[in-house]
């Protein structure tokens, strides 16, 4: 098929996963990415076999991924993820990256760098993805929506870190000296966000912002393309730079224009979640190795123990580690999100296929494991905490929410 009729097919896709979520929503809320997701499998090479993505819908794919860890680095409100909270959010974390490794080895048979694959994608939070179904619920900013945001962050950055220093093929040493470097510049450019913009600046916003210009949303595509630019000339993986690129944007926008931040952010979000996101999801379900899955060999058993090493490796330290104020069903739903992953799973078990040190089987399971943490976790998360509503009152309600 034509690079127009594959993207008139996951377009399709794309607008009828919506449809499917809304009325499944009647017996049981679905993220809209299981849909996506599961049409992608559908119209992919495995079952109806209408369609195989080239070069450029690969492309588009990327920056939907690209797009997709922006929007999550721009949720981050900086004001909120510090103190107690983050320090717990990176202990949990280092935690987890030494446990998963460690696992992993015994896994891999003592294979290193293939260790570092499986053991990096066990540690990471989707937040691009919990962030919507906070939102779409209305508790993104409840003290709940504040802590997950904390937790995914550094779930979300320290898999890309860990990407950049293990799995770039260079030694760690100069892997080390790029990242810093990366810092360095990126700190340069906080600097310079954080200073007050010219009177020009807030005033092209305002004057452009009904018009064919767009100047604020033209800013944001450029500041994403230059900081997904300097990372991959730094060698490091363009998640990198989505993400401080996102993060970047929020104090740009916040200092810059307060009074339409918001209105030029859904005006990108629209962009991201209504064309560049579904396409990577939907892309995601077409590459997916659906029979090296259902073979019934190795990848069908490993699918529930990766499963089960999420909860374990991610979620495990996270409810150790979880604030003390945050009432009991909380927390536990905190560890449920915190295992909630997926975009860079497919992203890390990716590089690991194409380095040839992980096998399509195992890439599969992963990927897998992956998307049914998307399916039950939440659901699971949600469900906890209702059961712990009913508990009897002065447990949750005596807890503080000074975090």
């Amino acid at each position: 098929m034509s690079h127009t009729g594959t993207l008139v097919l996951i377009m399709a896709a794309a607008v009828l996963a919506p449809l499917l979520a809304k009325g499944a929503a009647r017996r049981v809320l679905v993220p809209l990415v299981i849909f996506e997701i599961a049409l992608g499998i559908l119209v992919g090479p495995d079952v109806l076999d209408l369609t195989r993505p080239g070069q450029v819908i690969d492309v588009l794919a990327d920056l939907g991924l690209a797009m997709l860890i922006f929007l999550a680095g721009y949720e981050i409100e900086f004001a909120a993820v510090r103190g107690v909270s983050l320090r717990r959010a990176a202990g949990a974390w280092l935690c987890s990256l030494g446990l998963g490794i460690a696992l992993a080895l015994w896994i891999s048979g003592g294979d290193t760098y293939r260790a570092f694959v499986i053991g990096t994608a066990l540690t990471s939070t989707a937040l691009g993805t919990v962030l919507p179904i906070l939102r779409d619920r209305g508790e993104l900013r409840t003290p709940l929506g504040t802590v997950v945001s904390t937790f995914g962050a550094v779930g979300e950055f320290g898999p890309i870190v860990a990407m950049a220093l293990l799995l770039s093929g260079r030694k760690p040493g100069q892997s080390a000296a790029l990242l810093i470097a990366f810092g360095v510049i990126t700190a340069a450019v906080v600097w310079w966000s954080l200073r007050p913009r010219p009177p020009w600046f807030s005033r092209m916003v305002d004057e452009t912002l009904h018009s064919s210009g767009q100047f604020a949303v033209r800013f944001v595509m450029l500041l994403l393309a230059v900081m997904i630019a300097l990372a991959q000339a730094f060698g490091l993986d363009i998640l990198l730079g989505a993400f401080a690129a996102g993060a970047l944007t929020r104090l740009v926008l916040h200092g810059a224009a307060p009074d339409h931040s918001a209105e030029v952010m859904g005006r990108v979000e629209a962009l991201g979640f209504g064309f560049l996101v579904p396409l990577f999801y939907v892309v995601t379900g077409i590459e997916f190795d659906l029979r090296a899955l259902l073979d019934g060999g190795r990848a069908l058993v490993l699918l529930p123990v990766f499963l089960l090493l999420f909860l374990l490796v991610r979620g495990g330290p996270v409810l150790l580690l979880a604030p003390r104020d945050l009432p009991v069903p909380d927390r536990r739903a905190l560890a449920l999100y915190a295992s909630t992953c997926l975009p860079l799973v497919v992203a890390i078990t990716t590089i690991g296929v194409d380095q040839k040190v992980l096998g399509s089987d195992e890439a599969a399971a992963l990927v897998g494991a992956a998307m049914l943490s998307v399916l039950l976790l939440p659901l699971l998360a949600t469900r906890l905490r209702r059961v712990g509503r009913a508990d009897p009152p002065g447990r949750a309600s005596e807890q503080s929410e000074a975090w």
